[in-house]
């Protein structure tokens, strides 16, 4: 078992020692070259003597069940609760960001429910979840954790989810996504100037992650891109974003355009209106992708999974409710034969919409 450390210091991984006497953490591309007692940009990776410590292994800021759909995932086990969480921190600094309470905190008293991985797991299970996602803020940055608890989930039979910006590194890369079932990547714009002003992070890292994840393992991938009015919702960035997807992830993997609401140090800009969106999804399903949706509005077209053979609904969804179920048990459209691209099995749940909070009993058997 991988006890909480009294003193929060989880041994980190993914460092090396430099000429100079300071430590680079080598979990991303940010490469933080630390001092004794210094933290990383992420805030949650610290230098303690000679190595990385995760101060937060164990520490959430909260519990919550949530609808699959909400990570999002259309295509991941439809209609199924999701037991969610997250930490404190981040690696990238978004100046738009929507989880900036936890992704940006820095006082960690906040982090007010405990867990071990075993116990996050016996929660998901004593409560019906097939999945565990490690949301909210990226869980890139506290790998140890996550991975731990992964691996604790699928003794249970119990998949694990990421919801990540996926900018990490190549080696640690691939010992986070060999734990993870599926993910949904935040593809924040197609441009390096977006990533430069507002995320302080490279483009060419993440798309470098989607094709890794697509390419070279078995994880099951969605995209989230928040369409920000006059920063990267440009008819022609949406277009060659999508191409880029056609072209080089295919045309299953699913696509979510996102509403932008105005947050964090971007309070001033509007929020996105429904038509930009729209014209979003008409854009990317032109350029060959065969599963676009919309978040953040409420649009039954938008949010409903059709059929690439035949243009019938297969899952119609209003909100986080499954209004319409027209596949087969192996994910076959149940009118033409043609497969759905995703992890189905079995029929749907009916989770719905319900958000319930929960705490983790250490000791529950």
């Amino acid at each position: 078992m991988n006890q909480i450390p009294a003193d929060q210091s989880y041994p980190g991984r993914y460092w090396h020692a430099l000429d100079d006497g300071r430590i680079q953490c080598d979990l991303c591309p940010r490469e933080c070259k630390l001092s004794d007692g210094q933290r990383g940009l992420c805030f949650v990776r610290a230098r303690k003597n000679d190595g990385i410590v995760l101060t937060t292994y164990g520490r959430s800021s909260g519990f919550c069940i949530d609808p699959i759909e909400k990570k999002p995932l259309n295509h991941f086990l439809p209609g199924t609760p999701v037991l969610s969480f997250g930490t404190a921190g981040c690696n990238l600094t978004c100046k738009f960001c929507q989880n900036w309470d936890i992704s940006k905190a820095r006082d960690f008293d906040r982090l007010a429910d405990r867990a071990s991985p075993e116990a996050i797991a016996r929660a998901a299970r004593r409560h019906g979840c097939r999945s565990v996602a490690f949301t909210y803020n990226d869980p890139v940055i506290f790998l140890e954790y996550a991975v731990d608890a992964a691996k604790a989930c699928r003794e249970f039979g119990i998949k694990s989810v990421a919801v990540s910006a996926g900018y990490i590194s190549p080696e640690p890369r691939v010992e986070f996504y060999e734990h993870m079932d599926a993910v949904n990547i935040d593809l924040k714009a197609f441009t390096e100037e977006f990533y430069t002003d507002l995320c302080t992070g490279h483009l060419d890292a993440v798309l470098d992650t989607l094709e890794y994840l697509v390419h070279e393992t078995a994880v099951w991938v969605e995209i989230t891109t928040l369409l920000i009015p006059g920063h990267n919702d440009s008819e022609r960035e949406v277009t060659e974003l999508s191409e880029w997807i056609a072209e080089n992830l295919g045309p299953d993997v699913p696509l979510h355009f996102s509403a932008f609401h105005p947050d964090w140090k971007m309070t001033g800009v509007p929020n996105t209106p429904p038509e930009t969106l729209r014209r979003a999804r008409s854009i990317a399903l032109d350029r060959g992708l065969r599963y676009v949706y919309l978040g953040n509005i409420h649009d039954y077209e938008g949010s409903s999974t059709y059929c690439h053979g035949c243009g019938g609904v297969l899952i119609g969804r209003d909100w986080y409710e499954l209004s319409t179920w027209n596949l087969t048990e192996d994910g076959r459209c149940a009118d033409c034969g043609t497969p759905c691209a995703g992890v189905f099995d079995g029929p749907p749940g009916d989770w719905g919409r319900k958000r319930r909070p929960v705490r983790i009993r250490e000791a529950a058997a």
